[in-house]
């Protein structure tokens, strides 16, 4: 149903904590299973309800509120706060807390060091997370093209196999270690029994009604826009390695869809998977059913190989998933978002703090609402500017970019860099006046002539409403007590027809609005004094 040609679907890191981490805020799965996995079928059925909402609805900007700087420190705590989590399989600790932050965590780590580690367990764990980074680490890197050009990662494409597989060697070995030297005996905790088959139906378990019906929409809101921001980020990065567009809110439709029907066939909450996607590209997938022959191993496995996992220790399965997360921890795009902008840093760090030291929703919120403030920061501040001449053209550009630009005696020309609405039309006028205030005041020390005139460069002012006509009406009032002249240059159709529209051009005269701001200068400077 989806666009993308190369996105593989299935559980991923981020969106499995936070999904773990939602669910055991409600019930404990270790006391409570049944209602702790019904939980997760109507979390998973309302994000799939939402996803396919946004996608008909056409409402796919709203995940743009979580921005590049804001997902890069989400993914770091988020991989950090996973990595820790899996220390309890990693060191055989049996009694480990439910909290997902970092003191918490710490706390319980260090307060088992006595007589909660298993030796053999951190053996097992520390050999093969060891094999599983050398794969990672040595000159077969297919995951270069994730970071750079496809002609740098070509190199590599005939070996990309050997990081992609290693996961599955370290299963088949340890497993096999386990079973022969029966060291689960020796307290190295194991799978056990898995259930095979495929999943039974669940739409009866699916909360309609009751107050769990609350908790489910609520967690599941928040998984599906985390589900989405990755998916679409996914989609997007392999699109444009392959020169294809992809439509967000068809994949949005699309994975809603898939999420509805999971939710009735025992599944929780899928997405895009970089990982994967990026195997099945170096592979040389060309169209989606690739997913189709992944799904097809899935049931293969499921009914006949499962068996064979009973021997599994837990161990390896934490080597695994430490191994994976440790490059979403993406420090150089940290380094870039510092130099940059600086906002932006906050709010990725925020984002990474909020993960790593209190919870996932936390830090989700925190992403958000800087980024949001960001926007309103932003709009209800838009930036300002004087312009002066070019010398020997008639362009007219920021002074503060181009210093060698030269001001016109008697006349100010101010550009305004936004549209104009009530929430930033009462900044803009007095943001104009202050600057006429400002540069007036050297003028009178110097015994230079004053302004006569004010030119308003429009040509970014996309649009106006009522309260921006009205801060203009303002602003033309405060000029004609000081004797200075509004003038307008370049103002946009939409703008134009609204002034009209108001009055406001008769207000300030038709010979008052200019092409350009050299026409309106030239027009200008014969009236100087």
């Amino acid at each position: 149903m989806g666009s993308s040609r190369d996105i593989a679907i299935g559980p991923v890191a981020v969106v499995s904590l936070l999904l773990g981490t939602l669910l055991q805020n409600e019930f404990d799965p270790t006391t409570n299973a049944t209602e702790y996995r019904r939980l997760a079928f109507t979390a998973t059925f309302f994000a799939g309800i939402t996803q396919v909402t946004l996608g008909f609805f056409r409402l796919g900007f709203l995940i743009d509120f979580l921005s590049h700087a804001a997902i890069v420190g989400f993914m770091g705590g988020a991989a950090i706060t996973i990595a820790l989590q899996q220390l309890k399989g990693f060191l055989g600790i049996k009694t480990f807390t439910k909290k997902s932050d970092l003191i918490s965590v710490m706390h319980s780590v260090w307060g088992s060091v006595n007589h909660g580690w298993n030796w053999q367990t951190i053996v097992i764990g520390a050999t093969f997370l060891s094999f599983l980074l050398f794969t990672k680490y040595i000159d077969v890197n297919w995951y270069l093209i994730l970071t750079y050009s496809w002609e740098q990662g070509k190199r590599n494409k005939k070996l990309f196999w050997v990081p992609a597989i290693a996961p599955l060697i370290s299963v088949i070995l340890s497993t096999f270690f386990v079973y022969t030297t029966h060291a689960e005996e020796k307290g190295v905790a194991i799978v056990k029994h898995i259930e095979k088959g495929i999943n039974p139906s669940s739409v009866n378990e699916i909360y309609f009604s009751g107050e769990n019906l609350g908790k489910g929409f609520r967690i599941g809101v928040v998984a599906a826009m985390v589900a989405l921001t990755e998916a679409v980020a996914i989609g997007r990065t392999f699109a444009s390695m392959k020169d294809y567009q992809i439509d967000g809110n068809k994949e949005m439709v699309a994975l809603g869809a898939m999420n509805v029907v999971g939710s009735m066939t025992s599944c929780y909450v899928a997405t895009g998977s970089f990982s994967r996607s990026a195997v099945n590209y170096m592979a040389g997938c060309q169209t989606a059913v690739s997913n189709i022959v992944m799904s097809c191993v899935v049931f293969l496995t499921l009914e006949f190989i499962t068996p064979l996992f009973k021997y599994t220790p837990n161990a390896i399965l934490s080597a695994i998933i430490i191994s994976a997360v440790i490059n979403l921890v993406d420090f150089q795009a940290a380094i870039l978002i510092w130099k940059i902008d600086k906002f932006d840093f906050v709010a990725c760090l925020g984002a990474f703090l909020g993960v790593l030291f209190s919870s996932v929703e936390i830090g989700l919120l925190i992403a958000v609402s800087i980024s949001f403030a960001k926007i309103l920061l932003q709009v209800t501040r838009p930036n300002t500017a004087t312009l002066g001449n070019i010398p020997g053209t008639t362009v007219y550009r920021n002074i503060r970019q181009y210093p060698d630009a030269t001001k016109v005696p008697g006349i100010l020309i101010v550009r305004v860099d936004s549209a104009i609405y009530f929430s930033n039309s009462n900044y803009i006028k007095e943001r104009i006046l202050r600057w006429l205030t400002d540069e007036e005041g050297p003028k009178k020390a110097a015994f230079l002539p004053r302004f006569q005139f004010l030119i308003v460069e429009m040509s970014p002012v996309t649009d106006i409403d009522t309260s921006g006509i009205r801060a203009f009406e303002e602003l033309h009032g405060s000029l004609m007590k000081r004797d200075v002249q509004l003038i307008l240059a370049n103002p946009g159709p939409a703008v134009i027809d609204k002034l009209h529209a108001s009055n406001f051009v008769k207000l300030i005269g038709e010979d008052r609005i200019f092409l350009t701001v050299a026409d309106a200068v030239s027009a200008c400077s014969p009236f100087l004094v």
